[in-house]
């Protein structure tokens, strides 16, 4: 690939960086990254790695805009309430970069689909705000042999892990989605708008350092931070020889999936 004077000039910044320079680029604009859910993760996740000139980007959620989902979801604006998030995102992403081509998944992933959505892609991000969907993109990213971010945001708190195959995966830690009413979503707990932008930040920077192949990504860790106080802290985990799907026994051999938790918080 050669650059043309355009494109040398909108990614100038990008290839003075000695890590980076014109092969780091072009690694990028020959990347392909899925984003699941295009919500308060994938929305910033979406914007940055589009501005980086990432070459495709493929957008999974079947939800519709709404009014509550601005005050995080910045790839949304006003007038695109009722509109799919998808092409709302599809929209945004054309006015920041020509360069980026957009592959729009109008549904929700779920065992039936989700193998072939994430097949072709070279990174995985999961922007997803619910335990069922999280588990279900890392076991099918487990079996797959694909690279994904897992993010989690809640009230003030996030958290952010990267897996390689071979690495610790999402279950290695958690196992198995937490019983039901046990942990409140974010539209029944909340969660400070920023909170999302910080770690749907970090999600794209680990899918921009994989791409050009630099720097140390969050594998066999859990970044965790806490925007109240802006405390950051992160704990070392190894791979689980007794993972459900990825350890030595393994007794997931197929996706599934998983009851969606949900959690009432008028009888707290």
């Amino acid at each position: 690939m050669n650059l043309s004077e355009e494109q040398i000039e909108r990614y100038s910044r990008h290839i003075i960086l000695s890590d980076v320079g014109v092969e780091g680029q072009e690694k990028i604009l020959n990347g392909k990254v899925l984003i699941i859910g295009t919500g308060g993760l994938g929305a910033p996740a979406a914007l940055y790695l589009a501005a980086s000139g990432v070459g495709t980007i493929g957008l999974v959620d079947g939800d519709e805009v709404e009014l509550s989902n601005l005050q995080r979801q910045v790839i949304h604006f006003t007038p695109d309430v009722g509109k799919p998030k998808v092409l709302s995102a599809q929209e945004k992403i054309a006015s920041i970069n020509p360069d980026v081509k957009v592959v729009t998944y109008q549904t929700r992933v779920y065992s039936g689909n989700i193998a072939q959505i994430i097949k072709d892609y070279d990174f995985i991000i999961d922007g997803t705000d619910n335990f069922a969907a999280k588990f279900l993109i890392n076991d099918a990213c487990v079996f797959g042999a694909k690279p994904f971010s897992h993010g989690g945001i809640l009230r003030f708190d996030g958290q952010a892990m990267t897996y390689l195959p071979g690495t610790t995966c999402y279950r290695c830690i958690f196992g198995a989605p937490p019983p039901k009413g046990a942990v409140p979503t974010c539209s029944q707990a909340g969660i400070l708008g920023v909170v999302a932008g910080m770690l749907g930040t970090i999600q794209a920077a680990e899918a921009l350092r994989f791409l050009i192949g630099k720097g140390e990504l969050l594998i066999n860790r859990l970044l965790i931070f806490n925007a109240l106080d802006m405390k950051f802290r992160q704990a070392e985990f190894r791979k689980n020889p007794d993972c459900p799907i990825c350890g030595n026994h393994p007794s997931i051999k197929e996706l599934v999936d998983e009851e969606l938790p949900a959690c009432d918080l008028k009888k707290k």
